[in-house]
């Protein structure tokens, strides 16, 4: 019996409408009166993962990539470029393409230099803060940019120590992290607090960010609309996100 469900939320667990059906929502439910926790993991920053969960209320939630965890409303582990550090990312940035937008996650706020309303670019957005970043001071989670290309994002990563980076498989956007900001830091994070080992945790996820997840634990569950690069690795393929692949595969496996 697993005591733990690891679920990515876009393009996974959310639907292309940005919704969770009530059938997923019953199946979690019912997975949760047999004692296993719910966790979801996400490139989302918390307060705006926070806006599609209302209903579902996960036990843990991993959000900005995994530099930020909350079990309950205790955060466990955090990981951020120092002032000083987002600072340095931000100006090579500029420097390299000149008119990049920038996406900055704090601990408790999302900033974006948009050129357009993001909420017209994307209705679930939720709360974004412009910023031109002239004067920004804050320590980031996770900074976002659009490149025009990955050798752009290797030169920004190598603007300060212990920085990664990966591109997003549906555009051209880059996060940059701390290195030990990862969904699988933050899974081995979760699971010292919850005293269980990943024998114990089935996944499901659908793009770059969640392979290494989906590899470290028992079950590694990719969606059918996920990247043949997550596919690859998965122990087995359910159906995708818009026909509750994820709540199918746990009532076939673990309700019943």
């Amino acid at each position: 019996m697993y005591k733990l469900i690891l679920l990515d939320l876009d393009g996974t667990l959310l639907r292309s409408d940005k919704t969770i059906s009530d059938y997923t929502l019953s199946v979690l439910n019912f997975c949760r009166k047999k004692n296993i926790k719910i966790a979801v993991s996400t490139a989302r920053g918390e307060s705006n993962a926070k806006s599609f969960l209302s209903a579902l209320k996960p036990d843990i939630i991993v959000s900005s990539s995994g530099a930020l965890v909350k079990y309950g409303n205790k955060v466990i582990y955090s990981s951020s470029f120092s002032e000083t550090e987002t600072r340095t990312i931000i100006n090579k940035s500029f420097e390299i393409e000149k008119d990049c937008e920038i996406t900055v996650d704090t601990v408790d706020k999302h900033y974006w230099n948009y050129k357009t309303d993001p909420h017209i670019q994307s209705p679930d957005w939720g709360d974004v803060e412009f910023t031109d970043y002239n004067h920004f001071k804050e320590k980031a989670l996770k900074i976002c940019v659009e490149l025009k290309s990955e050798v752009s994002a290797d030169l920004i990563s190598q603007s300060v120590q212990n920085c990664d980076y990966a591109r997003f498989s549906d555009g051209n956007w880059y996060k940059f992290t701390k290195s030990n900001a990862t969904k699988s830091e933050a899974l081995d994070t979760v699971l010292d607090v919850l005293g269980i080992t990943y024998s114990d945790v089935v996944s499901f996820g659908d793009d770059y960010v969640d392979i290494e997840m989906l590899r470290l634990c028992k079950k590694g569950i990719a969606v059918e609309n996920a990247i043949d690069e997550v596919k690859s690795v998965a122990d087995e393929i359910t159906e995708s996100n818009d026909n509750d692949g994820v709540a199918k595969w746990l009532e076939k496996n673990i309700l019943i």
